[in-house]
């Protein structure tokens, strides 16, 4: 299922010298069978399903969970959308299949350990260590249900359309005027009216219009009592035995919640998030990968912004967002540092310090220290400026270490681009 159309209506983006990059939040992201099951805790509709790892669980799956069901669906999961119409590597045609019940361990184990290239998970795709068996619904009606935290209203908004499945994006943007917005006061929570509208733009043909209202009022208190960022329903569907269900689900949490989300927080895969950022996240570094050729450490995001702008300015490519902060320790910019070398794309290395609560003489010796856990194949250029700025330098120029330096980040970000170049 396509699963994008809240990063169409509410998305947010950052510019990098008049480039747009979609900007990557840190939040928690689950597994459709992980937010399944977290539904059907709150009282919400799914289908019956059971997430398997192995043929063996399949086998055991089909046995003791679906013994008299004729077909079953089959779901990839990972942790990206566009799953029906991607490809695997090894050629087979969509995440998502319905097979007859005898051909349900054929098709998984064409799945398990396999590659899925989908339009969101970008050309290196990602590996399907899991897939989802659900029991083959009888829909009549699919729609679109989702709830985002929006700016504008400074509260959730819930986003409804009474078509949904694999081609919502498209019909966004051909019938804009078939998405219905209700915005939810974050301080009465929602009402019976509000749920009403919500329904009234599902627009549903079969199911009871009351159950329909508490179905989407216990959605909305799912996403507020587990903070959740978003909650993308593609398709909320009506059964033939007249119930709303929702049949395909994606949740995010924000990650300022874990404290208190400690349940929900340890579903978490790491093995399908960006290696460097979940690298990162453990040594409390403010980081997003990106594309391009220049590793970037910086303290402070505005100052990471700027720098990010001016390596585009002369024609170069930021590899990174990185912010160490105001108060990193030297143990930290040996991890930063490890990050950046990790990354095979990086062709040199700008650190842009600008001293205040951050002192230079940490980051430097924080870099001598990295030069001698890691192999520095590439070159680093270095600016310096702020508390301790002398000692910084010293520190360096002792080391013995082959370093290009800069006196602003005009001069630094032409010298990294020139490095890159030679």
């Amino acid at each position: 299922m396509v699963r994008g159309l809240v990063g169409k209506l509410s998305s947010r983006a950052l510019s990098v010298a008049g480039k747009w990059q979609q900007q990557q939040l840190r939040r928690l992201n689950i597994h459709e069978y992980q937010g399944a099951e977290l539904m059907s805790k709150h009282g919400i509709n799914v289908p019956k399903g059971v997430a398997v790892g192995s043929l063996d669980e399949v086998k055991k799956a089909m046995h003791d969970v679906f013994p008299n069901q004729s077909e079953v669906v089959v779901k990839s999961q990972i942790l990206a959308g566009g799953r029906g119409l991607g490809t695997f590597k090894s050629g087979l045609k969509g995440g998502v299949h319905i097979v007859k019940a005898d051909q349900v361990e054929e098709i998984a184990g064409k799945m398990l350990g396999q590659t899925l290239v989908t339009k969101q998970t970008g050309p290196q795709g990602k590996v399907v260590s899991k897939v989802y068996l659900c029991e083959k619904l009888s829909l009549v009606n699919e729609m679109y249900f989702a709830i985002t935290l929006d700016r504008k209203s400074a509260g959730p908004l819930i986003i409804a359309c009474k078509k949904g499945g694999t081609s919502i994006e498209d019909l966004a943007e051909e019938h804009p005027e078939l998405i219905i917005k209700v915005p939810i006061d974050v301080f009465t929570g929602i009402t019976d009216e509000d749920a009403a509208k919500v329904v009234d733009g599902l627009s549903p043909m079969v199911a009871d219009r009351n159950a329909s209202i508490e179905q989407v009022k216990k959605l909305y208190e799912l996403f507020i009592k587990s903070d959740c960022t978003m909650l993308e329903i593609n398709p909320i569907a009506e059964t033939a035995d007249n119930q709303l269900v929702a049949a395909d689900a994606k949740l995010n949490f924000d990650d300022n919640a874990a404290f208190r989300q400690k349940e929900i927080f340890s579903l978490r895969d790491p093995t399908q998030e960006d290696p460097r950022e979940v690298a990162a996240a453990k040594a409390d570094l403010n980081y997003i990968g990106l594309d391009g050729e220049i590793g970037c450490m910086v303290n402070g995001a505005g100052l990471a912004m700027a720098t990010m702008d001016i390596i585009k300015l002369h024609g170069g490519t930021p590899a990174n967002f990185l912010d160490v902060g105001g108060n990193a320790s030297e143990g930290q910019v040996v991890e930063a540092f490890k990050i950046l070398t990790s990354d095979e794309k990086v062709k040199a290395i700008l650190v842009n310090i600008f001293g205040g609560i951050m002192k230079c003489d940490v980051i430097a010796s924080g870099i001598v220290n990295a030069a001698k856990q890691v192999q520095l194949k590439v070159p680093v250029i270095v600016r310096l400026e702020g508390t301790n700025v002398d000692q910084g330098k010293r520190i360096l120029k002792e080391s013995g270490m082959t370093l290009i330096t800069a006196e602003d980040l005009d001069d630094a970000a032409e010298k990294a681009v020139k490095a890159i170049s030679s």
